[in-house]
């Protein structure tokens, strides 16, 4: 399983990941799931994708191919006019990966994955997009400023409750933690390390970067202050009265 999170405030995008696959209850391993393509100055695009690992590696696998080709083949990642036309082709990547995965005549369920895109192209808003795995997508607006994908029902009702599009990074960065703290006490299937970047509006780069290992100081520090905090205030609210 896996829990991504890609964020839109006013100052720019955010975006977390999980890094725990399993495919079964022995057998659990540690992959990135985070990708990142950068022009310094001109784009910034970040990736993240949920569901089967073969599928997703191989989604990145292929636009990482089409960046580095020189001959006539579709536009590369680094060269889309805009956020939507690479959301698009992000899409038929997908969509092209799963159709090749599926055995003639069987379903390509068990090869499904979705994506979260986000990133800005200059001349462009930061712009954040959720890919299905027909390769059609949504993307974010003022009533649902964020995407989640992977386990996202623990994970969502702080981020509902306490989101505000004037956060500071800082803030933002507290609320993603509490909320994969939430998501990682109630599923095993996700798991620490924690990828976190930030693409700060208009200047179409990575940041910040930072990777959240166990044994992280401040990661620490905000799970067992969240949990003291959520106990103070279950007792301070009134008992059921006759």
């Amino acid at each position: 399983m896996t829990y991504c999170v890609g964020l839109k405030i006013d100052r720019g995008l955010v975006f977390m990941s999980d890094t725990r696959t399993n495919a079964g209850i022995d057998s659990i391993s540690t992959f990135r799931k985070m990708y990142t393509w950068e022009e310094p100055g001109e784009r910034v695009i970040v990736l993240m994708g949920a569901g089967n690992l073969a599928t997703t590696q191989a989604v990145v696998s292929n636009l990482n191919e089409r960046v580095k080709s020189t001959g006539k083949r579709p536009p590369s990642i680094m060269h889309t006019p805009s956020m939507y036309q690479t959301a698009k082709l992000v899409g038929d990547t997908v969509k092209e990966v799963i159709a090749s995965s599926a055995p003639a005549g069987e379903s390509a369920d068990a090869f499904a994955a979705s994506f979260i895109l986000g990133g800005q192209v200059k001349g462009g808003e930061p712009r954040i997009f959720l890919i299905y795995p027909e390769g059609n997508f949504i993307e974010t607006c003022e009533d649902t400023p964020f995407f989640q994908i992977g386990e996202t029902k623990y994970g969502k009702p702080i981020l509902v409750r306490a989101y505000d599009p004037a956060m500071s990074f800082e803030e933002t960065v507290k609320l993603l933690v509490l909320s994969f703290d939430s998501t990682l006490r109630s599923n095993l299937s996700v798991g620490l390390p924690l990828d976190l970047l930030f693409c700060e509006r208009d200047t179409y780069k990575v940041t910040y970067r930072r990777r959240f290992a166990q044994d992280d100081p401040y990661y620490q520090e905000l799970a067992e202050g969240w949990s003291k905090a959520l106990r103070t205030a279950f007792k301070s609210l009134p008992h059921l009265k006759d």
